[in-house]
């Protein structure tokens, strides 16, 4: 009866000590690494939010381009919100496949965010919010 791979004499790796790329090749031996694909956003994941939020900004600019009257300021409202809903959902999926904004670290890497950056992402989202609801108040 021949040995399997686990009963041969070659050199195996520590996970905790041994580094797979020193060691691969070694002896014959092959490092596969991962076996799981690296996570992505499908199409079938990003349709519906881009789809969303194509129909918010465009239920959002077209009565602030062409001044529908009364009822453009509600439409307009409306739109917003359906654009920050997509906004919310489309980083809600990004973040559940790894993806983080720009200078935080990534889910469960153990690391803490810069409260910096924070400050500075919610004074960006604060001041659009802001200008957004500013200008739609002007349609009245």
């Amino acid at each position: 009866m021949e040995a399997g791979p686990r009963d041969s004499d070659d050199p195996t790796l520590d996970p905790l000590t041994d580094d797979p790329a020193e060691t691969s090749g070694v002896d014959g031996g092959e490092f596969y690494g991962e076996l799981r694909p690296p996570r992505r956003l499908r199409i079938w994941q990003l349709a519906p939010i881009v789809g969303l939020a194509a129909i918010g900004s465009l239920m959002f600019a077209f009565p602030l381009a062409f001044e529908l009257g009364d009822g453009g300021a509600v439409i307009a409202m409306l739109g917003l919100l359906l654009c920050g809903c997509a906004a919310g959902w489309g980083m809600m999926a990004a973040r559940r496949v790894g993806y983080s904004l720009p200078g935080l670290p990534p889910r469960g890497c153990g690391r803490r965010q810069d409260w910096r950056l924070i400050v500075l992402y919610t004074v960006i989202f604060g001041a659009l919010v802001a200008l957004a609801i500013w200008r739609v108040a002007r349609l009245k």
